[in-house]
């Protein structure tokens, strides 16, 4: 008992120190702000509570713009919009009233009908609102996305242009600019989107404002006679790792405090992208098209701080005690499952995998909660979710159980055939489906970062926590060699695979996609030699 006991503390002593080091606060780089100072310009998009600009029938409620807008004037005096809809055309005479100037946005796409009114609705606010509205911008990313000629697009610049007493600009992707330099004569002044994670090479977060600055002088070098402003620039604060270019709160800070401070060092403007979070981007840009803003979604308050560091896990304490109670309960299940089997003197090589499986396991169940929080989206992905965490904590248990009790793992055929078949162990026939579900849901995932990447995430933290202790039994106890059984070699061939084309697209800089690589090869291995000593 003393001796549980201690590996208990060590693994309890473990998950407190692991959780530590992710909780810790990363430094400021670089002060971008001084006292009282304001960011230049922030896109805003209010929607919230499930609103989608994608359903007309939504309609903004004025008093909500309006509790926005306050919180934006306290740390810029600047807005940019993107739409005249869905009531965003109160925008401007609420911007007015928190003493705040407006890039006034109109929205272009296929519907010639909408792109009418949204022009005409535009052309009237800014005639009103004149002393607001500090220029129109006309379209957004629509050649980017296909839906009109940049002839077309000229046309209705000139168009609106002569209709209004602002300037008025268009705003794409660097290179749709570079692609399209006839509307150059259209424009009063080029606005850019430069952000560094979207990028056909992503870019690194400690890389991310020198090269927003390098395409900010090569489109300038292009445009020597117009004005550039950088319309859009950001870093999203949760989501999946692009190549090097990781998602958090950290990283968001450093990149925009990083990009302020160049802008105000080379005197360029600057609007980041954007105020408040927002979740319906997640149905078409996967997590990460959720957490762009400077404020979260739901509270409308500040991510972060610019004078003070920024820890990525401000709730570490909260996840060592998660993962302490884990650790726990898969100490006392061993414990009990051996006093009730009489086990008596176990040898210190099966509690030692006893101890790993609870460390790895409590270690990472918190951070398999965060990333459920925040992946999960809509009714599968909720499920999803839910699956993999009720693996990443009952693996754990019933594994140390397994390996605490010597009870043998059934094949998966035996397991899943006819109840005549089942074992009568019910601790061994757990076993056996516990590890079943675990390679379904490694599977899954694996197969749907083969075939569609681009916006998965990678659930690298809860597999981890899955499959280890499936791994660890089969180390601990070693194999006798025997026949393979098709279903564990087709699983383990499988996941090999998916392991080896994930590393070669993601490259070797997504540390995120090595992590669930070596995952996927640790399930694999463990289909491997143990199905083979169970034949």
């Amino acid at each position: 008992m003393k001796r549980v006991a201690g590996l208990f503390l060590l693994s309890a002593g473990l998950i407190v120190v692991f959780w530590w080091w992710l909780g810790r606060p990363v430094p400021v780089t670089v002060n971008a702000l001084g006292p009282g100072e304001k960011i230049e310009c922030l896109s805003y998009s209010p929607y919230r509570d499930g609103q989608t600009p994608l359903d007309l029938s939504t309609r903004i409620d004025p008093d909500r713009i309006d509790d926005d807008l306050r919180r934006l004037s306290a740390v810029t005096g600047c807005v940019r919009t993107y739409s005249v809809h869905q009531g965003l055309d109160q925008v401007v005479p609420i911007a007015k009233t928190h003493g705040l100037k407006v890039l006034q946005g109109l929205w272009l796409g296929r519907d010639q009908e909408f792109n009418r009114k949204q022009i005409a609705a535009a052309i009237a606010l800014t005639n009103q609102y004149p002393e607001v509205i500090r220029a129109v911008v006309v379209g957004n990313e629509v050649l980017l996305r296909g839906e009109m000629s940049a002839t077309a697009l000229a046309e209705i610049i000139r168009s609106v242009k002569r209709q209004v007493p602002v300037p008025v600009t268009y705003a794409d992707v660097w290179e749709f600019w570079l692609r399209n330099r006839d509307l150059l004569a259209a424009v009063d002044f080029v606005t850019v989107h430069i952000l560094p994670y979207w990028e056909d090479f992503p870019i690194a977060a400690d890389l991310a404002a020198d090269h927003v600055m390098s395409i900010r002088r090569q489109v300038g070098a292009s445009f020597p006679d117009k004005e550039i402003l950088i319309g859009e620039v950001g870093w999203p604060s949760q989501g999946r790792m692009r190549e090097g270019a990781l998602p958090s709160p950290s990283n968001q800070a450093r990149v925009l405090r990083e990009v302020i401070a160049k802008a105000k060092q080379e005197q360029f403007q600057v609007n980041l992208i954007e105020a408040f979070d927002q979740p319906w981007k997640r149905r078409f840009e996967g997590t990460v098209g959720g957490y762009w803003g400077l404020f979260d979604g739901e509270k409308r308050e500040p991510k972060f701080a610019w004078d003070r560091p920024v820890s990525d896990h401000p709730r570490w304490k909260l996840g060592a005690a998660m993962g302490i109670v884990l650790s726990l309960t898969v100490f006392a299940l061993a414990f009990a499952v051996q006093k009730r089997r009489s086990i008596e003197n176990s040898s210190p090589r099966i509690w030692a995998g006893v101890t790993a499986i609870a460390t790895i396991a409590g270690g990472l169940y918190g951070l398999t909660i965060e990333q459920a929080e925040t992946e999960s989206l809509g009714l599968g992905g909720t499920v999803r979710s839910l699956a993999f965490l009720c693996a990443a904590a009952g693996a754990p248990v019933i594994g140390a159980a397994a390996l605490a009790s010597g009870v043998p793992v059934p094949p998966f055929a035996q397991a899943l055939g006819r109840r005549a078949q089942w074992p009568r162990d019910r601790l061994a026939l757990a076993t056996s489906l516990a590890l079943a579900i675990v390679t379904l849901l490694a599977l899954q995932a694996a197969l749907g970062l083969v075939f569609d990447p681009r916006y998965r995430d990678f659930p690298s933290a809860a597999l981890t926590a899955a499959a280890a202790p499936f791994l660890i039994l089969t180390i601990t106890r070693g194999h006798t060699p025997g026949a393979w059984p098709m279903a564990e070699r087709l699983g383990a061939a499988t996941l090999i695979a998916c392991a080896v084309y994930i590393v070669l697209n993601e490259t070797f800089a997504n540390w995120q996609a090595l992590w669930f690589a070596a995952a996927l090869t640790a399930l694999s291995a463990t289909l491997a030699a143990s199905r083979a000593a169970r034949s």
